[in-house]
């Protein structure tokens, strides 16, 4: 690790720091109601006590099992879509206006209509979830696969590759760095999904625990499952940034 590198960890480590620190100071001396806007240390002790087995970390997990849910379907979904528009022109011309016309739409704007045809139970937080994933993915799958020098293509077929050997050999690895940065992109989204979905239509979950400490008026409990969604993320970022420079440790990235 350079020293360049090391001084923006620590620019980036400093600017948070600062931030938390203005966080006390704010809650402890300039704002009059502490039980709207606690200390960030009273949000932690209350945190670091609920993670020895609470509803804050039951909800947690709750959450995390149907964002990976989502999060498998909207990628093998995106992934196999976006591959086949770009192997066959005739398939990309039948779905490309499609999925630009729906891409657009946020995932929690559908949830109201969804809720008459699937209800409120976990296979409508799961579809919505699929749905927040599938399109970055679909979209970057599809952009790597078009990056593919017409020249492979062209000695696939002169070797007489049939369209799943093109597919494996050819299509993959060079929509790979793609897929993977859609994938990292709709890892976020599903989990900004996921907590939409069950503030919108919960019974459970991380979202709807958040509500539910909000009208309950406790503070605490509800900047600590924030604090918790933020640290989730970030080790999920860490942790998909790690298997992504694994898999493409080819290109030289």
């Amino acid at each position: 690790m350079t020293m360049q590198v090391i001084r923006e960890k620590m620019s980036g480590i400093t600017l948070v720091a600062g931030l938390l620190v203005l966080w006390e100071f704010s809650a402890r001396v300039l704002v009059e109601n502490s039980q709207s806007w606690p200390p960030f240390t009273d949000v932690m002790a209350t945190l670091l006590a609920s993670l020895g087995g609470s509803d804050l970390l039951s909800a947690m997990l709750a959450s995390l099992g149907r964002m990976a849910a989502g999060f498998v379907i909207g990628s093998a979904v995106g992934i196999a879509i976006g591959l086949a528009m770009g192997l066959a022109a005739p398939v990309r011309a039948l779905l490309n206006t499609l999925v630009e016309l729906l891409r657009p739409i946020p995932a929690a704007a559908i949830i109201p209509p969804l809720i008459f045809i699937l209800g409120i139970d976990n296979t409508l937080k799961i579809f919505i979830i699929s749905l927040g994933v599938f399109f970055p993915v679909v979209v970057n799958t599809l952009a790597g696969a078009m990056t593919v020098d017409p020249t492979y293509l062209e000695v696939a077929r002169t070797f007489k590759a049939g369209r799943a050997r093109t597919l494996r050999r050819v299509l993959l690895p060079a929509a790979l760095p793609y897929i993977l940065a859609g994938m990292r992109t709709s890892l976020a989204l599903a989990l900004i999904t996921t907590v939409v979905a069950e503030m919108i239509a919960g019974s459970g979950g991380i979202g709807y625990y958040i509500i539910s400490m909000q009208y309950a008026m406790r503070a605490d409990d509800m900047y600590a499952a924030v604090i918790l969604l933020s640290l989730t993320g970030y080790a999920m970022n860490l942790l998909f940034r790690m298997v992504e420079g694994r898999l493409l440790h080819w290109t030289g990235k």
